[in-house]
């Protein structure tokens, strides 16, 4: 665990005041990190990251079950337990694990609504981190234990922590949807609010240049 802070935990907007920062948060030694996500729709979730300073990159995908039903008919069909989720690489010494769980609690979705973010319902629409390490689980249950103290919700946060058992990239269609597909209906009611929410109240840590569109690996 450390105390370290970054942009995104020490200058942000009023709004994002209201939201305290993680209690524990984590620095891996290694160049690259990673974590699992599932904050509904994975096309605004990997929106919301892309523009980070210190991700390198984000793949839309699907974690919870098994790679024979990782596949967006069976998944959004609700006839697996797969979650829509995303794979974050980041840079530990540019953003530290608390900061993506700040913008994950506080912009990237809500974590009160069980099974469902907006019109999206279903359990492959629910609030998970799919936890890689034992720190992560932690940091992550302290966290939400004083999103609730705060009340920063009127209603708790129902995200389950659930142990990451793989993670399988989604259909290349997928990858990018936002950027590639700025005019859509969907992306212009559901994704871009929640990518510019995140720029208003952490405009300190917006990269210059956000990355260019990764393909499943």
């Amino acid at each position: 665990m450390s105390t370290m802070t970054c942009p995104l935990l020490s200058n942000v907007s009023e709004p994002a005041k209201r939201f305290p920062n993680p209690p524990q948060d984590i620095r891996p030694m290694e160049p690259r990190a990673e974590v699992v996500l599932s904050g509904g729709c994975f096309w605004c979730t990997e929106a919301v990251y892309r523009q980070l300073n210190g991700v390198l990159s984000v793949t839309s995908g699907y974690a919870g079950d098994t790679a024979e039903t990782a596949n967006y008919a069976a998944v959004s069909g609700g006839s697996t337990n797969h979650a829509e989720a995303v794979r974050i690489e980041y840079d530990p010494s540019r953003i530290t694990f608390g900061a993506i769980l700040k913008v994950f609690f506080s912009t990237a979705h809500n974590p009160t609504h069980l099974n469902r973010q907006a019109d999206d319902v279903g359990r492959h629409y629910r609030s998970t981190l799919f936890y890689q390490t034992e720190a992560q689980r932690q940091a992550a249950q302290a966290y939400i234990a004083v999103i609730d103290q705060a009340k920063v919700f009127d209603d708790p946060v129902v995200t389950t922590l659930e142990p990451l058992t793989g993670f399988y990239p989604a259909e290349a269609e997928f990858q990018n949807y936002v950027a590639l597909n700025p005019e859509d209906a969907y992306v212009q009611k559901n994704s871009l609010p929640k990518v510019k929410k995140t720029q208003q109240w952490f405009s300190e840590a917006l990269a210059k240049s956000p990355g260019k569109p990764n393909r499943p690996t």
